[in-house]
C-alpha cells in the first residue's frame, strides 16, 4: 500500500492542480513532446558514419542475398484475396446493368408524366376558354328569343292551342324514380 501521510498527499494535490491548469505530463499515454524534430544525418558519398572511406562495394552472391522464399499456397491465397471471382464480377455486372435499367425509366416516366401534366394544363385552358364562349354564346341567343312573339306566332299563324282537359294526361311516379328538373316551371302556366 502507498503511504499516505500528509508529504504524499499535498505531492498528489499539487500534481493534480497542475493537471488541472492545463500541464500536460509525458508518458506512455501521452506522446513526448519535441521541440524540434531530429534531423537525420546521412553521410557524404563514399563515406561511413564514423567519417572514415567505405571500400569499394563487392558484388553480392548468391549466399550473401538472402532471398525469402515464398510458398506457392500462400501466393495463390494472395493473388485470390486480391482477385475478384468470375461470379462476383458477373453479379456486380447484372445489379449495375439493373440499376441503370430502372434509372432509365424512371427517367423515362418522369418526362412522360411531366409531358402529361403540362397537355392537361393546356386542355384545361382550353376547355375554360371554350365554357366561356359557350356561356357568351348562351346567354346572346336567350336575351334575344322574346317569347310573348313566338307566342304569338305559334297561336296566330301555326294555329296551336293551349291544350284541353282531354289531353292532359296525369301519371303517378313510384318511389324509386326520379325526374331530373333541368328548369324552374313557370307558375302562372301550370
Amino acid at each position: 500500500m502507498d503511504r499516505t501521510n500528509r508529504a504524499v498527499t499535498s505531492r498528489r494535490s499539487r500534481m493534480n492542480a497542475r493537471n488541472v491548469q492545463g500541464m500536460r505530463v509525458d508518458g506512455n499515454t501521452v506522446r513526448r513532446i519535441e521541440e524540434m524534430p531530429a534531423r537525420p544525418r546521412t553521410p557524404a558519398p563514399g563515406y561511413n558514419r564514423t567519417g572514415s572511406r567505405r571500400p569499394a562495394a563487392r558484388p553480392a552472391s548468391q549466399s550473401q542475398k538472402r532471398i525469402r522464399q515464398v510458398s506457392r499456397e500462400t501466393v495463390r491465397n494472395r493473388q485470390k484475396a486480391m482477385s475478384m471471382g468470375r461470379g462476383f464480377v458477373l453479379f456486380l455486372t447484372v445489379i449495375c446493368m439493373a440499376i441503370l435499367f430502372f434509372a432509365v425509366n424512371y427517367l423515362q416516366l418522369k418526362s412522360d408524366i411531366t409531358g402529361k401534366i403540362k397537355d392537361v394544363a393546356a386542355l384545361e385552358s382550353e376547355y375554360s376558354e371554350l365554357k366561356e364562349e359557350n356561356d357568351a354564346y348562351y346567354s346572346q341567343v336567350t336575351s334575344n328569343v322574346d317569347l310573348n312573339k313566338i307566342k304569338k306566332i305559334a297561336i296566330g299563324r301555326l294555329g296551336m292551342n293551349y291544350p284541353t282537359e282531354e289531353q292532359k294526361k296525369t301519371y303517378t311516379i313510384s318511389s324509386n324514380s326520379y325526374v331530373r328538373q333541368y328548369q324552374d316551371i313557370p307558375e302562372g302556366k301550370r
